[in-house]
């Protein structure tokens, strides 16, 4: 009987053309480039977030950075954009889950599969100690849903014309969702 070797996030620093991968399940999941608005919402976020650093006592971090975590079925995060409150790493991944973590949904996370990986994602942000996860889908009324983790079942949904928030992740942090289209 054979066993499979279990990917480490030594794999991850090896993965092609430096693309962006997370470890789920032992193994190194590769995930696709996205497309105009998903990108250009995740940049707005970043830099909303960048103006707040000082203030909220952490930092914000754009797409495509790793976050190493130990779950049983998770090693690793990459979120569209985050704010993180621990030690700086210097060119290795960041140790631990962010704070608040930004999900920016593309063009195939829809449907029922889609939901449910989703869902799992977001349980595993709350497993490695995130506080907020935010579920933005640009194709929905409903832009934003924040997921606290001291309340995962119930998002406060935020559309266009409000202004979203990520306490208690990032204290003092707001951002008019119709940002998210600019």
């Amino acid at each position: 009987m054979s066993t499979k070797t279990q990917a480490t996030v030594e794999d991850l620093y090896r993965v092609p053309d430096r693309g962006k991968a997370e470890i789920v399940n032992g193994e190194v999941v590769l995930m696709s480039p996205t497309g105009d608005m998903p990108g250009r919402a995740g940049g707005a976020i970043y830099v909303s977030l960048r103006g707040v650093e000082r203030l909220a006592g952490g930092r914000a971090y754009p797409d495509n950075v790793g976050f190493k975590v130990n779950l049983p079925r998770r090693k690793s995060f990459s979120p569209d954009a985050a704010f993180y409150t621990g030690p700086p790493t210097g060119m290795k991944f960041l140790e631990g889950a962010p704070a608040f973590a930004a999900e920016i949904r593309s063009e195939n996370d829809y449907g029922r599969e889609a939901e449910a990986e989703i869902a799992a994602k977001r349980g595993d942000y709350f497993a490695a100690g995130t506080l907020v996860v935010w579920d933005v889908d640009l194709l929905s009324v409903d832009v934003v849903r924040v997921y606290r983790a001291s309340d995962p079942d119930n998002p406060k949904i935020y559309r266009r014309g409000d202004v979203a928030e990520a306490e208690p992740a990032v204290h003092g942090w707001a951002m008019p969702v119709d940002e998210l289209f600019d």
